[in-house]
């Protein structure tokens, strides 16, 4: 008998290609550097890291079957995640992330996860006609959400009968999707963990601090947001008050994958009993030893 996956991970599984130079970077800069391939993806990443952390994910999402989807589902199962339940394509590609970065950080990035976008709800058919769930046995688990998936699918998910019983963390894969949080904002579901811009981006306004970005999500409906600023103050918003802290100084080596890192490391300091302080604080020290390098990617 299979043992049950703790977490639920649907979004983005792909192969990432990150170019990086150790040079400050400009538009048109043509630099030494190391290009590497590598298992990416939102909702990859934030498995993955739940797996380091001894849980185990299950990945909800859409992988061609072709070459480079059988090995990355390969990579996967090597990794600790469960690919199941990963809807597999005969006529989708597998997606692809490029970004490029240098001593000044990202540069510029591409996300192509098209076949994402077309399979639509099909990855969704596990927790909507089992075996995870129904509409009228919803699954009640914690699930993480990425924003890589249409507008119309995450407007179904926040109403959908089957998703009312979990405990939804949502993240919107970058600023360029941050308008796809919409739909949980407007419905007051679930955590939502975004950056200074794209909080600003949803609210429509600028703000200064996390502090102040937490407090406009919530008056405008969140039931709760999680708001980091790079190397200044994070915060964790909810009715009950705003908690802030400070992220650990670092040398920063690499950027890709560190807010999903932030995510995942939150998710597990509360699925373990850690209170809001206690997390954001444990969240912030493996963001930290992931951009700097300390941990494995």
């Amino acid at each position: 008998m299979r043992e049950k996956s703790e977490i639920l991970c649907i979004g983005s599984v792909l192969w990432d290609v990150i170019g990086r130079s150790p040079s400050t970077m400009r538009q048109g800069s043509d630099v030494p550097g190391r290009i590497t391939r590598l298992p990416g993806g939102v909702a990859l990443n934030i498995a993955m890291t739940l797996a380091n952390f001894g849980l185990r994910p299950a990945l909800l999402s859409a992988v061609g079957r072709d070459p480079e989807g059988d090995e990355l589902i390969r990579a996967c199962a090597t990794l600790g995640c469960d690919t199941e339940h990963v809807y597999r394509s005969e006529d989708l590609p597998t997606d692809w992330y490029m970004a490029v970065e240098g001593a000044n950080g990202l540069i510029a990035a591409i996300a192509d996860a098209h076949s994402l976008e077309q399979a639509g709800g099909r990855i969704l058919r596990p927790l909507t006609e089992g075996p995870l769930g129904t509409d009228d046995a919803p699954y009640r688990g914690a699930i993480a959400l990425d924003g890589n998936l249409t507008v119309a699918l995450l407007e179904e998910i926040a109403h959908s009968p089957a998703f009312r019983g979990a405990d939804l963390r949502i993240a919107p894969a970058s600023p360029g999707k941050a308008d796809r949080l919409m739909p949980f904002l407007r419905a007051g579901r679930g955590v939502l963990y975004v950056n200074l811009e794209e909080a600003g981006l949803l609210c429509r306004e600028v703000f200064a601090t996390a502090g102040d970005a937490a407090a406009g999500l919530l008056a405008r409906g969140a039931a709760r947001a999680i708001v980091t600023n790079g190397g200044d103050t994070t915060c964790d918003g909810t009715s009950e008050g705003l908690i802030v802290a400070s992220p650990p100084e670092v040398l920063v080596h690499r950027v890709t994958g560190a807010g999903d890192t932030f995510m995942a490391a939150h998710i597990v300091a509360e699925l373990g009993g850690a209170d809001r302080g206690t997390a954001l604080t444990r969240a912030l020290a493996a963001a930290a030893d992931y951009v700097s390098g300390d941990i494995g990617t």
